[in-house]
């Protein structure tokens, strides 16, 4: 103990450090604004008050199962209310989130079940025959939960329990296990286009809250923000926007399938500010059909990443009313790490000279 005035009897205790956590924003948003809109999907609608609930269900349903500290839940989702879920209600466990790219092939899942130790797996019942193939081929047997999007396609049945039902044996004032530092872990997330076998990397709660609160400063974001997810949630944990977008008590609004007219028919109708999504999202939006077209009133961001985008493309995304942030990162990094910070000067520059060079 330091002999310091200025240091004495300060050493961390319960009553003044709590490891930094992303599952703490949904506690505060849930007991601070429980019956704003949290999650939108089709015809469903949950307050925050509920996904909070199911969020804790969950968490309590894996915990039955033996599901804890340490653990690796993967989740093979498109961008729908399970996907979010998991989010927080893996890690509340104390086990570690794997999202899996649902675009990979049956060898590419096997191996990273394999090599990320998965004790379980939720599932959507569209990627059952990949999903089948992987776990044929893989040397041990999980606990399975099929998802069945009630705007999905359907498929065959994999596990021995559908979500909703494994949702339904949990119950809603689970007490989570928050981290004991600020270290554990909290997602594995591996690396696609790389040569030979995909590549591990381990997110934890300090970097994944930080991050978090990086990305409403870097994009200047005010309470309540309405997020349309056309970014993958499995992709470096969908940029850590899950829980940015619940740290300010936003609207989260899922889309299963990313195409023109539902991203259009989403802006318009629930009033969305913010997206992100890669350069082809763009070349979607401003390539629709008439048919697809809609027009919206309130003022929308997008952040993209990767290749930047050609001087005409960003010209027709503000031609929408949609402003562009372009962005880098990568999945060792949590995502968005570098930002194109704009300068104020650079708004009356020629749209061609706002562009790269």
């Amino acid at each position: 103990m330091s002999s310091h005035p200025l240091e004495t009897d300060l050493d961390k205790n319960a009553a003044n450090y709590v490891p930094l956590t992303p599952i703490s924003f949904l506690a505060r948003t849930a007991a601070v604004f429980p019956n704003r809109p949290s999650v939108i999907h089709g015809d469903q609608r949950f307050t925050w008050a509920e996904t909070r609930e199911r969020c804790h269900r969950l968490a309590s349903a894996l915990a039955a199962q033996g599901i804890g500290k340490g653990d690796t839940v993967s989740v093979m989702l498109p961008n729908v209310p399970a996907a979010f879920e998991a989010t927080f209600g893996v890690p509340m466990t104390g086990a570690v989130l794997n999202a899996l790219n649902i675009r990979l092939d049956a060898t590419t899942l096997t191996f990273i079940l394999g090599h990320g130790e998965a004790k379980a797996l939720i599932t959507d019942t569209e990627f059952a025959p990949t999903i089948k193939n992987a776990l044929a081929n893989l040397d041990r047997e999980i606990l399975v939960i099929d998802y069945n999007d009630p705007t999905g396609p359907g498929g065959e049945r994999l596990g021995s329990i559908e979500y909703e039902d494994f949702l339904s044996s949990g119950v809603p004032n689970y007490a989570i296990r928050p981290p004991v530092s600020e270290w554990d872990a909290l997602a594995l997330n591996y690396t696609s286009g790389t040569t030979g076998n995909p590549k591990g990397v381990v997110y934890h709660h300090r970097g994944a809250y930080l991050n978090a609160i990086g990305n409403s400063l870097a994009w200047g974001m005010k309470s309540h923000p309405t997020y349309l997810w056309t970014l993958p949630m499995f992709h470096c944990n969908g940029w850590c926007f899950p829980w940015t977008i619940t740290m300010l008590g936003g609207t989260h609004v899922c889309l299963r399938r990313v195409e023109a007219k539902q991203i259009n028919d989403a802006i318009a109708d629930h009033g969305v500010t913010h997206m992100c999504g890669a350069p082809v999202v763009m070349n979607m939006l401003l390539n629709a059909p008439p048919e697809a077209q809609r027009n919206w009133n309130q003022s929308l961001s997008m952040m993209t990443a990767g290749a930047a985008p050609p001087a005409a493309v960003i010209e027709g995304m503000e031609n929408k009313g949609i402003a562009i942030t372009h962005v880098y990162g990568l999945t060792e990094v949590y995502g968005p790490v570098t930002v194109c910070a704009w300068h104020e000067e650079w708004d009356d520059l020629p749209i061609s000279e706002q562009g790269p060079k």
